[in-house]
């Protein structure tokens, strides 16, 4: 990417997503985020210094008290709508959920009209229940102008938005993606919402996987690199009993597999070491296997960081040793699983920064769609083509 893009980033958490998009080669001139605790966390660290945090202009805000008319130069409005009206874990009331910021998410756009659009929320926004609601967000986002009426449902907001013969404002486009498939260190599944004006010509596109399972297998079980490169005796049989036969597949395939392995739990915590009471990195006690929480193998990406409502879940947020034995991750170590650097330190407790850490997008997977979005751009109009029409819509 040349110059960077000017962006603007809605309910911004602990950073995850913000420090992925800085890595893609934007740069945030308004972040917002509610929760005391981790714009607390990000202060911290922006006091600190740390690369691309230190230029972040967050504060805590209301995204409701935001007048995106003052930011009618941005080139994307990113961000993540809280997901627990939509969670698995939730009370599961969606869009009757005072918590639902979509309508706040839509509004921002309609007021800033930045040339993309990217976020992000929970793969059960795509499911039968809330899938309705989704397609309505999608059609809204499209045409953001059209608002909805005080006594108009979705429903029917939805079919008007349908219906209309008006030009759509962004061509917009979502896909389900697994965190895994983009270099994150987490089987994470969540849904993407990809939007590019429409005045700059370019239709959006799902974005294709760079990282994959079966190139994990291959290095593992076929060809040996992956013991090899942690310096560990060869195994033979997979962790995962249904691996036995996509074993067999690939190696009875013509041709390895593409792209880069999944990143292990054991990749990424590479030279971190047993836990030793610094920097976030301190043994937590009480981990535990029960029915349905097993913790996570070292050799497949980590199970997705669990925030939990009430505290951290019991059985979630933990390695599996090569012992057989189980222990929570530290605040260092799931950091690492979210993408964030080692100097990124958490001021508060274990367990509301594992809260944080829990509902972070990881790092890898926001740079890998921030550069996807902006290179479908740059290859339909230049940079300074889109700084020429910052106003223009």
């Amino acid at each position: 990417m040349g110059a960077k893009m000017q962006s603007a980033e809605l309910f911004a958490g602990c950073g995850g997503l913000a420090l992925g998009m800085s890595h893609a080669g934007f740069r945030h001139q308004h972040m917002a985020e509610f929760d005391q605790d981790a714009v607390a966390t990000v202060l911290h660290n922006k006091a600190k210094g740390i690369e691309h945090v230190r230029d972040w202009p967050i504060g805590l805000q209301d995204v409701r008290e935001i007048d995106w008319k003052k930011l009618t130069s941005l080139d994307l409005v990113s961000g993540g709508p809280p997901c627990q009206p939509f969670g698995i874990g939730g009370k599961k009331h969606g869009q009757d959920d005072h918590r639902d910021m979509w309508p706040e998410a839509i509004r921002a756009v309609r007021e800033a009209k930045p040339r993309l659009i990217l976020f992000e929320n929970v793969r059960n926004l795509a499911g039968p229940r809330f899938r309705p609601y989704l397609e309505w967000i999608v059609s809204h986002l499209e045409r953001p102008g059209m608002i909805r009426g005080l006594e108009e449902s979705h429903t029917e907001h939805r079919a008007r938005l349908a219906t209309s013969k008006s030009r759509k404002d962004y061509k917009v486009v979502w896909q389900l993606v697994n965190a895994a498939d983009f270099g994150a260190a987490q089987i994470r599944h969540r849904v993407l919402i990809f939007g590019i004006r429409s005045d700059l010509d370019v239709v959006p596109t799902p974005m294709p996987p760079t990282h994959s399972r079966d190139r994990l297998l291959w290095e593992q079980y076929v060809i040996g690199e992956y013991w090899a490169r942690h310096d560990l005796k060869r195994r033979r049989t997979p962790i995962l009993q249904q691996d036995h036969a996509r074993i067999e597949r690939l190696k009875q395939a013509d041709t390895e597999p593409t792209g880069a392995p999944w990143v292990t739990v054991r990749d990424v915590l590479e030279g971190l070491g047993e836990p030793n009471g610094k920097r976030n990195h301190v043994l937590q006690i009480g981990a535990r296997i029960y029915p349905g929480h097993t913790g996570s193998p070292l050799d497949l990406p980590a199970k997705a960081l669990k925030a939990g409502d009430h505290g951290v879940p019991g059985g979630e947020n933990m390695m599996v040793r090569d012992d057989g034995s189980v222990r929570y991750f530290t605040t260092r170590e799931a950091a690492r699983l979210v993408g964030l650097p080692d100097d990124y330190e958490f001021p508060r407790s274990w367990t509301e920064s594992m809260r944080q850490l829990g509902n972070a997008v990881p790092a890898p997977l926001g740079a890998a769609a921030g550069r996807w979005l902006a290179a479908q751009v740059e290859g339909g109009k230049s940079l300074g083509g889109l700084a020429s029409t910052r106003r223009a819509a």
